[in-house]
């Protein structure tokens, strides 16, 4: 995609009144018109869009974000909503003739409830401080994913984030039990509620999550807590396929009084690039295999001599041996020594970038099919180029695969990156042909809306679309992303 850059002027279709309106409503320090202070919120992550916008608006709470919206509905202006700008998809990227709206001054924790184990927070709170101010209070907020550091929470549920513990506590959407919303008119919806039983008719908090900001602005939101673990077990488990891999995961969970909290799949060639380019990765396994699975047991009950998920870990290791669903494994002694096993995954994503190219997908099957995909993937790609080499890696207990593909050794970086229409057609037919989805836990965002277009049937996208001019039928909040 062609990167265009910055330009201080305002195009025609945002007017100087407009502008005007908006620093009357909020303040001169919270709108942001010179090509300097916008550059933080124009540049996607990955670098493959270039945002436009010629304002960026950071309100400061709730009544102003619905000011600032009301005033660019009345003039007709649409707007984009943008959390921690850590998206992969694009479906935070704002246009020339759009007003971005962050949500990185809507930061307070408004309330923490022990006994209902419910945190309630704003948007533009991120992730990590929620997972360090449930820890505080001796609770668990479980959503745990590559950019905590930096991601917002209303991004990670407009995205209906994933990550790592999705095996045993679901995505985002699971972890939502009430939101606050402001509308595309500027209408503020309270549905900030903290109950786990509300049969009062439509659940209307799961029209938002998930939707990327084209329904309205998640604002607020009322977040499940969970038990602190007082016991946990780690380990790196060698496997010589991933057939082996699955046997081991259903083996864990029926050995583990289903205590998995996390199950990932790596093959040999991601920790590899690791190894090589990422300081601290340490391969506590003497001999190199295929394939790893990174498995995790935690309970909130303290571990009991002789009784603890230690000891689970090793009865189910043992047995995953003898059975030759494991060749080789290495459990964590220490919280240090878990801390390393998980850095070796945390590091895949940065350890390929000095590889070259990167064709990256986000795909889900059934748990039970994954071996099948990677087997038909691999020989597929083995097919259509030869050196082509596949970094597949993800949340086994979920499905999710993150089917990356380096360049081969030696290949132009750019030349490779032109294949990525084909391969990638490549990759969704197999997934969509095991009853897959080409978007797991990155969104759809404006790079794979071609993609839900061919792909969904023709009620859903009719009921898709008649949710979206219910909504929002000017078309204003984040045209141009999903639909």
């Amino acid at each position: 995609m062609t990167v265009r850059p910055l330009a201080d002027p305002q195009p025609a279709g945002l007017s100087d009144g407009l502008i005007d309106r908006l620093v009357g409503l909020i303040g001169p320090s919270a709108v942001l018109t010179t090509a300097e202070d916008r550059v933080p919120y124009l540049k996607e992550w990955r670098g493959r869009y270039q945002g436009q916008a010629p304002v960026v608006v950071r309100p400061g709470s709730t009544a102003d974000l619905a000011a600032v919206v009301r005033v660019c509905a009345e003039a007709g202006v649409s707007m984009v909503p943008q959390g921690g700008n850590t998206g992969l998809v694009g479906g935070a990227v704002a246009g020339a003739d759009q007003v971005l709206i962050s949500t990185d001054r809507l930061t307070a924790v408004r309330s923490l409830d022990v006994v209902n184990n419910t945190i309630t927070v704003e948007a533009g709170v991120i992730l990590q401080s929620i997972q360090e101010a449930a820890d505080a209070a001796d609770r668990l907020f479980p959503l745990s994913l590559g950019a905590e550091g930096s991601c917002r929470i209303g991004g990670n549920l407009s995205t209906n984030a994933g990550g790592t513990g999705v095996l045993r506590y679901g995505n985002a959407r699971d972890l939502t039990l009430g939101l606050e919303v402001v509308l595309p008119d500027g209408r503020i919806w309270d549905g900030l509620r903290g109950l786990r039983k509300n049969n009062t008719g439509y659940d209307l908090k799961h029209l938002f999550i998930g939707a990327e900001g084209t329904l309205g602005i998640i604002t607020a939101a009322v977040l499940k807590l969970f038990p602190k673990p007082r016991d946990r077990a780690t380990a790196l488990a060698a496997v010589p396929d991933p057939d082996a891999a699955l046997a081991l995961l259903t083996r864990a969970q029926a050995g583990s009084g289903d205590a998995v909290t996390g199950c990932e799949l790596m093959c040999r060639q991601v920790i590899d690039f690791a190894l090589e380019h990422i300081d601290g990765v340490v391969d506590p396994l003497s001999g190199r295999s295929p394939w790893y699975v990174l498995i995790e047991f935690t309970s909130p009950a303290a571990p009991r001599q002789g009784a603890g998920l230690t000891s689970q870990m090793e009865t189910v290791l043992a047995a995953a041996f003898e059975a030759g669903e494991v060749t080789d494994a290495a459990i964590a002694a220490s919280d240090g020594q878990a801390r390393a096993l998980w850095f070796i995954r945390e590091a895949i994503v940065d350890g390929q970038r000095p590889e070259g190219g990167s064709i990256k997908h986000d795909i889900a099957v059934p748990v039970s099919a994954v071996p099948r995909f990677l087997t038909e993937a691999g020989a597929a790609m083995d097919a259509y180029m030869p050196g082509i080499r596949p970094v597949p890696f993800g949340h086994l207990g979920d499905g999710n695969l993150h089917y990356n593909i380096s360049q081969p050794v030696g290949m132009d970086r750019d030349a490779f990156l032109a294949h990525w229409d084909p391969v990638t057609r490549i990759i969704h037919d197999i997934t969509a042909g095991l009853g897959g989805t080409f978007s797991a836990e990155h969104g759809v965002g404006r790079s794979k809306r071609a993609e839900l277009a061919t792909t969904k049937a023709g009620v859903e996208l009719e009921l898709m679309r008649a949710v979206k001019t219910a909504i929002d039928p000017a078309g204003l909040m984040n045209p141009g992303k999903v639909l």
